[in-house]
């Protein structure tokens, strides 16, 4: 039976015997439950991540890690130390960053994820904010995919998520930049709640299935709409709708600003109480602290603010 040792004494012999860099791949492969991805993590083979864990296993007389389908799931033994190891490499990782100093200029590249509507909104204010300073930065947007976005967070491949507000993980956290609200394009020339609902409507959804999150809220007012058609670009919706005299498009007012409107639409409030919408950006915990990303942060803050 394993036991952790709680003395305050420490043995300074016993720590030749200790290899620091085995303990960040252990919350690595325990954290993504891949060795591939955590050998990712740490910038070495997966090869050489594995050898690391057998080491590892054989120091601390226990398996660790046991593959269950595509996945590397802790043993008892490994949800127990868990906690104690990475609070322990937190402690070193504050230690270590009281001596490094952080100057923005040190920012040379500003990676974000965010759905093609968005990128609009969010992508000129940026350059804008920055043309006029001193720092040389690159501004990357990359393709959304929610599916791996805790994945990317935690693995730094991107900096941020800018996305509609929403519950991701525990791991992540979400700091609201803009609110918006939905606004309806048409040809008719007046709307009402009863002409709205039984009007045909186009959806626009980046996702192949589900809900609208406009259809959410609806249907919590028993409420229900005819969607005729279901696209992935208010671009293409805005078209369909000179072409449909009778067609209902919901839209973000903020998204709908950057669009070329046709000029035989007409625009008005939807005649149903739909919540403001929020959106944001996302980023991982664990770099709550980090300098950079901190600044980071400010920086889009004191954008959109």
């Amino acid at each position: 039976m394993h036991k952790i040792h709680n003395s305050h004494f420490i043995d300074m012999s016993f720590f030749h015997r200790i290899d620091i860099n085995l303990y960040p791949l252990f919350i690595a492969i325990y954290e993504q439950h891949s060795i591939s991805k955590a050998a990712q993590i740490m910038s070495i083979t997966q090869s050489a991540a594995s050898h690391a864990l057998q080491r590892l296993r054989q120091h601390l007389k226990d398996e660790l890690f046991v593959r269950t389908g595509s996945q590397m799931l802790p043993t008892p033994f490994a949800e127990q130390i868990y906690p104690a190891i990475k609070e322990a490499l937190f402690a070193i990782q504050r230690i270590s960053l009281q001596t490094q100093s952080f100057e923005p200029n040190m920012v040379k590249t500003l990676k974000i994820a965010v759905h093609d509507e968005i990128e609009p909104i969010i992508f000129p204010q940026l350059v804008k904010h920055f043309v006029n300073t001193a720092y040389d930065i690159q501004f990357v947007s990359i393709k959304l995919d929610r599916k791996n976005m805790v994945a990317d967070l935690a693995t730094q491949q991107i900096d941020f998520v800018i996305d509609l507000e929403q519950h991701v993980s525990e791991k992540i956290h979400f700091q609201k930049l803009v609110q918006d609200e939905f606004v309806l394009c048409t040809q008719q020339s007046s709307i009402n709640q009863k002409s709205y609902f039984s009007a045909p409507h186009i959806g626009v959804s980046s996702r192949r299935t589900g809900v609208l999150v406009e259809d959410v809220h609806f249907n919590k007012l028993q409420l229900n709409r005819k969607i005729i058609m279901r696209c992935q670009h208010y671009s293409t919706a805005l078209q369909i709708l000179a072409l449909n005299s009778q067609a209902i498009l919901t839209i973000p007012k903020n998204i709908l600003s950057h669009l070329q409107i046709p000029e035989k639409l007409n625009i008005f409030d939807v005649p149903a109480d739909l919540p403001k919408i929020d959106l944001g950006m996302y980023w991982h915990r664990d770099l709550e602290e980090n300098a950079r990303h901190v600044f980071l942060r400010s920086e889009l803050i004191k954008i959109f603010s």
